[in-house]
C-alpha cells in the first residue's frame, strides 16, 4: 500500500483498509511519508502490518509541488524495491492518490505481476483548480493522468457513487472494476465516551472541526463563521480544531485579528481516544466550501461525528447530504455568516441537537466500515478470481 499525502497511521482510510486486508489473511507493507513534525522511525510494525517511511518536506505552489513528488517518487520506488528484496514479489499494489501518478513508483512491481489497486480519494484536477484557480495546460495534464491512471488500473475504489461516476464517464474505467468503498468509523472503535467538561475550557458549549487544514478545506470560512458568531453571542463557546496542516499559522493568525484567539484552539493530529473525548459535547460543525471537489467528496469526518451521536453544521454540499441527511443543518449559502447562524440556531436549541444526534446515530449503521469492508474485501476477491482465469502462460509469466 502506497500513499504520499499522509502518514500512517494518521491517514484514518488507508489505515482501515490495511487493518481489514491484514484481519483478512493478506501480508501488508504500507509505504508512506513521516507525519510532518512528528518523531516517527522509518520502520515499525503495528496491528500486523510493515509500515516503511520516507521524510518528506511538503510543499506548496505548482513548482513546489513538483519537486515534492518528483523527491517522494524516488524514495518510494527505493522502499519498495528494498521490501520486495526481503519479502519477494508483491500479488497487489495498492496506490492511494494525490498524486494520480503513483504508479510510475510501481513500475517494476507491475513489471514482476503485481496487480493495481487505485484508491481514488482525491480528485486532483478539481483540487489544482480550487488551489491555484486555474485551468490551464497543467490542469488538461492532471486530466490525462488521471484518465491513464483510472483505465490502466486492474481495480478502482472509488470513496462514493459521484467518485464512481468520474472514474467511469471522465476516466473511462471499466464499471465492473470499480468498487465504491466509503468512509466509514468502525463503530466498534469509535463509540461515545464520557464527557471531560476541562475541554469545554470553562465554556457552555464546544466546537469541534477534524481533518485536514489545506487551503481546500474552508478553515478560512470557519474561523471568520466563528468570529461572527462571538458578534452573535458573545463567547459561550470554545472551538478546537484538531488536525494539522499549511493553513494552520495563518488561521492562527486570523483568529487573533478577529478577536478570538483565546476561544480557538489548534490540538494538531490526535489519537482516537483524544478525537473521541473531544467530540463530547452535541456541536459541531465542519468547514469545507461548496465547490466541485467538497461536492462530490466524502470526508470520514461526517460519519464519524454521526457515530459520537453528535450534530453537525455544514455547508450545503451534495455528497454530505447523502451521508448526514437530517443528522446536519447546512448553511443557506457559501458566506461564513450563513455558517455562523446556522451554528448559532443550533446551540439555541439543545433538544432539535438532541434529535439530530440520534439521527445520525441510526443513520451511520449504514455507513459502517463494517459495510465498506466487505466490498474492499470483494475488490480485492476480484483480482484473485481474475488471476485464476487467466491461462497457464500467462500465469508463468
Amino acid at each position: 500500500m502506497i500513499s504520499e499525502n499522509e502518514g500512517l497511521p494518521g491517514d484514518r482510510r488507508i489505515w482501515a483498509e490495511a487493518r481489514t486486508l491484514t484481519e483478512a489473511g493478506y501480508e501488508v507493507t504500507a509505504i508512506c511519508a513521516m507525519a510532518q513534525g512528528e518523531d516517527q522511525p522509518r520502520r515499525e510494525t503495528l496491528e500486523g502490518i510493515a509500515i516503511r517511511r520516507f521524510p518528506l518536506r511538503a510543499a506548496s505552489g505548482p513548482a513546489g509541488y513538483v519537486r515534492e513528488y518528483a523527491q517522494a517518487l524516488v524514495r518510494i520506488r527505493r522502499l519498495a524495491a528494498e521490501a520486495e528484496r526481503e519479502a519477494g514479489p508483491f500479488d497487489v499494489v495498492h496506490l492511494s492518490n494525490p498524486p494520480d501518478f503513483l504508479g510510475l513508483a510501481a513500475a517494476a512491481q507491475r513489471r514482476h505481476g503485481a496487480r493495481i489497486v487505485f484508491d481514488h480519494h482525491d480528485l486532483v484536477p478539481e483540487l489544482y483548480r480550487e488551489r491555484f484557480g486555474r485551468q490551464g495546460p497543467l490542469y488538461r495534464l492532471l486530466l490525462a493522468i488521471e484518465r491513464r491512471t483510472l483505465r490502466g488500473a486492474d481495480v478502482v475504489i472509488s470513496t462514493n457513487e459521484s467518485f464512481r461516476r468520474i472514474a467511469i464517464e471522465r476516466g473511462g474505467a471499466d464499471p465492473d472494476a470499480v468498487f465504491v468503498v466509503r468512509n466509514g468509523p468502525d463503530l466498534d472503535r469509535f463509540t461515545p465516551v464520557a464527557a471531560d467538561p476541562a475541554l469545554r475550557r470553562g465554556k457552555a458549549h464546544l466546537l469541534a472541526y477534524l481533518g485536514v487544514m489545506g487551503p481546500q478545506d474552508g478553515i478560512d470560512r470557519a474561523i471568520d463563521a466563528l468570529g461572527e458568531l462571538a458578534r452573535l453571542r458573545g463567547d459561550d463557546w470554545h472551538a478546537v480544531f484538531i488536525g494539522d496542516g499549511e493553513v494552520v499559522p495563518a488561521m492562527q493568525a486570523r483568529a487573533e485579528e478577529l478577536g478570538i484567539g483565546d476561544v480557538v484552539e489548534f490540538a494538531g493530529w490526535r489519537g482516537d481516544d483524544d478525537i473521541r473525548a473531544w467530540l463530547d459535547r452535541r456541536r459541531l460543525h465542519r468547514a469545507g466550501p461548496p465547490g466541485p471537489l467538497n461536492d462530490a467528496s466524502t470526508m470520514v469526518k461526517i460519519p464519524e461525528y454521526m457515530a459520537m451521536g453528535r450534530p453537525i453544521v455544514s455547508f450545503d454540499l451534495a455528497e454530505t447530504r447523502v451521508s448526514a441527511g437530517d443528522a446536519a443543518l447546512y448553511a443557506a449559502s457559501a458566506e461564513p455568516e450563513a455558517l455562523a447562524h446556522r451554528i448559532d440556531e443550533l446551540l439555541e436549541d439543545p433538544e432539535r441537537a438532541r434529535r439530530m444526534g440520534e439521527e445520525g446515530r441510526r443513520r451511520v449503521a449504514g455507513l459502517s466500515w463494517e459495510q465498506s469492508a466487505a466490498v474492499l474485501l470483494e475488490a480485492y476477491g476480484s483480482l484473485t478470481a481474475a488471476r485464476r482465469a487467466e491461462p497457464a502462460a500467462v500465469q508463468a509469466v
